[in-house]
């Protein structure tokens, strides 16, 4: 991958948290949402995912001179895939949308969004390991 697609891929995954939670949590109305997984998805664990989104863009361009946030983001990516596996491993995606389609969209794009984005950072710091080796 270019500098230009990696930038942008870091622009799209920091767009992805920050636009994807302000929408689907309803900017922070969305109860069903916020309850369906309250430790993960309550109001502190969405304002965490937009923090999370704002590193994502602030780094875009400075990201070959930071591996080691780069590892962060891939960490990060790991523990939501797996969270998201959990919960849809012993939940009712249908009963989240019985009660709300926002809340529904959300549960069921999360777990691919971030294990793309997961994939995505993954690629990113192969490739600066290589360059550095």
């Amino acid at each position: 991958m270019n500098q230009t697609t990696i930038s942008k891929g870091f622009l799209f995954a920091g767009l992805a948290n920050i636009i994807g939670v302000l929408t689907l949590s309803k900017f922070f109305t969305n109860e069903v949402m916020m309850s369906t997984q309250p430790e993960v998805m309550g109001y502190f664990g969405l304002i965490s995912i937009i923090l999370w989104g704002m590193a994502y863009i602030a780094v875009r361009n400075k990201y070959a001179a930071l591996p080691g946030l780069v590892a962060v983001f891939l960490i990060e990516k790991i523990i939501y895939v797996t969270v998201y596996i959990n919960w849809f491993s012993s939940n009712s995606l249908s009963s989240v949308y019985e009660q709300d389609t926002m809340a529904g969209v959300f549960y069921t794009i999360y777990g691919a969004n971030d294990f793309i984005f997961g994939v995505f950072f993954a690629a990113v710091l192969i490739q600066l390991m290589r360059k550095k080796a």
